[in-house]
């Protein structure tokens, strides 16, 4: 038996649809990027979007002079608290997802994206249970 995360979508207190997607052990891996989407179809289309996009390459931002890539790309950087974080930007520069903690290392935030482009690729998309 494959051993599958998921994509739970889920409604906001204001009205959005966003989605977080989690390991087989639970874990929240990343979660959608923007305020959130105004319909299912549309956080679904977020989600395709990510699979599609997961094997992007990664803009290290924590070193002196990064080279600027274009979308699609992972953007590696320091959050106001040094730690390390990433966040995916689709080919047309939305961002479409993003780690939901910061990383110790820049090792650890790299593996990261490594689980992130594991797990999204053949995960099941389900309605979060309240």
């Amino acid at each position: 038996m494959e051993i599958k995360g998921r994509f739970e979508y889920y409604k906001t207190a204001k009205g959005y649809y966003n989605y977080r997607l989690k390991a087989s052990n639970n874990e929240t891996i990343a979660v959608s990027g923007s305020t959130g989407y105004a319909s299912i179809t549309n956080c679904k289309a977020g989600i395709e979007s990510v699979r599609k996009n997961v094997n992007a390459p990664i803009e290290d931002q924590t070193i002196k002079n990064p080279i600027s890539l274009t979308c699609p790309k992972f953007e590696l950087y320091l959050d106001k608290a040094s730690k390390f974080r990433y966040r995916l930007f689709a080919r047309n520069g939305e961002l479409i997802c993003r780690s939901e903690d910061g990383y110790a290392t820049k090792d650890s935030c790299k593996k990261g994206i490594a689980s992130l482009a594991k797990w999204a690729l053949n995960s099941e998309v389900v309605k979060a249970e309240d």
